[in-house]
């Protein structure tokens, strides 16, 4: 019998995942050059989908990398010459500003403590940030900024570049990308995806910062520089030999999901979200660990257990019904469920979790 992920990711594989890379083996995909003309097609097909469903604008490049955590690397290496600014409320977000001071920039940060979350009033961006680093779901603890914030964010900082960490939660947001400079995700969570391919979407003024760092001798990187990554991008190609399976996956996922509309998914997202947060709300052995309902995040639902061993929760529920729950994330690994309720999942499976764990 399979056993369904409620992982927050890996994570459980979209229904049309295992089908789609029966295709590109049958096309022998993983043996054609990155400088092909069926390629070049691959990686178009994949950032017309991809542009469709997240309402990403024509002037925006789409580039892919080895992972998200390698774009929180070239994100501050393109952008900052000096320094940056980062909310951070978890792990990730906390990751993120660690790897602007490994660079050798001066990175300011707004922490509250984990499980709380932003809102646009509360925050001072420092005057000299070139950058402001937001996190759509902080992964770790199940906070989410809502789009809404964050786009008053960037409307209040024009002269900063504003990133957004959506790691776990694209597509789910409605993210504007004209307001925004940039964003990016990993196939392995929402996607439904294997690991291994990283999405960075960003937008021409970022190139021009970019550029103007090159000619004062900065070091923005080499090969995943966004001078070397615009430049393969105009000719749908990439500087260096890329996952070529895996981009074609994303294209037909991406497809798959714009047949089934991105507003039904968001819609059914919030449905199962809500049986989830209704269901811990009643429960006598969890409770919902992010207080404030307009934080809890939407795809990634965390609780904390009472007076059980979250060990041996997700260890009964795996046998009782073949079901797979995340522990809780570094030090709350014992105290807290963390439940994946990404697009892969559907009502119905949700709904068998739920009653399993009732009992």
């Amino acid at each position: 019998m399979r056993k369904t992920y409620f992982t927050p990711g890996p994570a459980e594989l979209f229904p049309t995942v295992e089908q789609h890379y029966r295709d590109a083996f049958e096309l022998q995909l993983g043996s054609i050059s990155h400088r092909s003309a069926q390629f070049r097609s691959i990686y178009q097909h994949t950032v017309e989908q991809l542009r469709i469903l997240m309402d990403i604008p024509e002037s925006n490049g789409i580039f892919f990398t080895g992972s998200a955590t390698e774009i929180w690397e070239r994100i501050i290496q393109n952008t900052v010459e000096h320094e940056s600014f980062h909310l951070v409320n978890g792990s990730f977000s906390k990751k993120f500003y660690d790897f602007s001071k490994e660079l050798n920039k001066y990175a300011h940060q707004y922490e509250k403590p984990f499980g709380e979350g932003f809102d646009y009033a509360e925050i001072t961006v420092p005057e000299y940030s070139e950058l402001i680093c937001t996190t759509a779901n902080e992964t770790s603890s199940g906070v989410q900024m809502r789009p809404a914030e964050i786009h008053k964010l960037k409307r209040a900082n024009k002269d900063k570049f504003v990133a957004v960490d959506m790691v776990s939660s694209a597509p789910y947001p409605d993210l504007d990308f004209n307001t925004i400079d940039t964003a990016f995700f990993s196939v392995q969570k929402s996607f439904g995806m294997p690991a291994g391919l990283g999405c960075w979407i960003a937008n021409p003024a970022m190139l021009e910062k970019s550029n103007r760092m090159k000619t004062h001798e900065n070091q923005i990187g080499t090969y995943h520089s966004l001078p070397s990554l615009f430049k393969n991008f105009e000719k749908f190609e990439t500087p260096e030999t890329p996952n070529v399976m895996a981009i074609y996956v994303l294209g037909k996922v991406a497809e798959d999901m714009n047949k089934i509309g991105i507003e039904t998914i968001r819609k059914e997202t919030e449905r199962k979200a809500k049986l989830l947060y209704s269901f811990a709300e009643k429960s006598d052995f969890l409770e919902i660990f992010v207080k404030n309902p307009e934080h809890r995040s939407q795809t990634v639902v965390v609780v904390n257990v009472v007076g059980r061993s979250a060990a041996d929760i997700i260890k009964q529920v795996q046998a009782d019904a073949n079901l797979v729950i995340g522990s809780g994330y570094g030090d709350f690994k014992a105290s807290q469920l963390r439940i994946a309720n990404f697009a892969a999942v559907n009502v119905e499976q949700v709904e068998a979790l739920i009653e399993v764990m009732k009992k």
